[in-house]
């Protein structure tokens, strides 16, 4: 708990720095004017020498944490305002893995269009789900997703990227347990999943998630135990260090907002359902109080920003998040035979079978 308070110390003043000069870009004289950015950036070095102090180790803990959350705070202010006179964060570049990466997700995509489903609705969820295109998708189905509150479904996110993780756990599982073979697995996966990110837009939400596989396979590596509450700030300072507009971005508010949920109202809600009860009825609880932890955070900032809050969440993800995660791993089967020239007919009609679940199961909840 020590470790997350700390963190924490960091986290959420740096936050509230940038969130701080963000806010106030209407006043364009506090934005551009050399003279603020230059001052923040002297007190944040001011307290950073004050932190260097020998005498502080006679210093009182409560002083200390003051002064790391007024310098995390300076600096926040810093980052922000120096992105916004550079626009490092806007600035348009194309390196040599995103011209790959590109090219990786239009053989995605060329894939599924070859896959012979039998109806247009599965490829067009397929790909959606897998690459984010959302082209083809029909305006019927794009309503029952909006409708029943699953279109945070459609939209690639943590959760999308942790079913590739699974897979991909999964299929290295081969290489066995031994120390080098542990470091093996994790470097696959953290280049794997940061070309998929980088292939499929690099969304505020997949970077989250991405910098959370990435801490959580180098403590791996280390031998570090990870805590998903020092994860969260440890990722919430890399993304806003590394992009400080993100800030305004909706789907990088609603990503962290989830994860805080989950973080901490989750396990609360968990330990609800006693130990030893029916573990069918226990799996549905913790699926439910999962929903139930996220909508408490999101709910709220998407009601303020869309004006619309979804009346059956609990039903539409107890019912959509399982097949979602039954197809993805199908498709991704699919889509690996398909480009070695082989596919069961078995499989695609099981895929097939799944998706139709989803949307005829979105579509009756949309009209309830």
């Amino acid at each position: 708990m020590a470790e997350v308070r700390d963190i924490s110390a960091v986290a959420l003043p740096m936050t509230a720095g940038i969130a701080l000069i963000h806010a106030a870009g209407s006043f364009s004289f506090i934005v551009t004017n050399p003279s603020v950015s230059s001052t923040a950036s002297f007190i944040a070095f001011l307290l950073l020498a004050l932190l260097m102090n020998p005498g502080r180790r006679n210093w009182p803990p409560v002083l200390i944490w003051t002064i790391v959350s007024a310098l995390s705070l300076f600096t926040g202010m810093t980052i922000a305002l120096t992105g916004l006179h550079t626009g490092i964060s806007s600035i348009p570049t194309e390196h040599f893995m995103e011209r790959h990466a590109g090219m990786f997700l239009n053989s995605l995509t060329d894939t599924v269009d070859g896959i012979p489903f039998r109806k247009e609705d599965t490829g067009a969820l397929v790909k959606a789900l897998i690459t984010g295109a959302r082209h083809d998708l029909g305006k019927e189905l794009t309503g029952a997703f909006r409708d029943s509150g699953a279109s945070h479904i459609l939209a690639l996110s943590g959760f999308h990227i942790g079913i590739i993780y699974g897979i991909l756990l999964r299929i290295l599982s081969f290489i066995g347990n031994s120390p080098s073979s542990r470091k093996i697995r994790s470097i696959v996966i953290i280049a794997a999943c940061g070309f998929y990110t980088t292939a499929t837009g690099a969304g505020e939400s997949l970077v989250r998630a991405f910098i959370f596989i990435l801490i959580n396979e180098t403590g791996k590596m280390t031998g570090r135990r990870q805590d998903l509450k020092s994860t969260l700030m440890a990722s919430l300072i890399i993304q806003l260090a590394l992009s400080p507009s993100s800030i305004i971005s909706v789907g990088f508010i609603l990503s962290y907002a989830a994860m805080a949920g989950i973080a901490y109202i989750y396990p609360r809600l968990k330990r609800l359902w006693p130990s030893d009860g029916w573990k069918p009825l226990g799996w549905i609880w913790n699926s439910a109080a999962m929903s139930i932890a996220c909508q408490v955070t999101t709910g709220p900032i998407a009601y303020y920003v869309f004006g619309i809050f979804p009346q059956h969440f609990l039903l539409t993800n107890l019912i959509a998040l399982p097949l979602t995660g039954m197809i993805m791993p199908a498709a991704v089967c699919i889509m690996i035979l398909s480009y070695l020239g082989f596919c069961p007919a078995l499989l695609i009609e099981a895929t097939e079978f799944l998706t139709q679940c989803l949307i005829g199961s979105l579509k009756t909840i949309a009209l309830m």
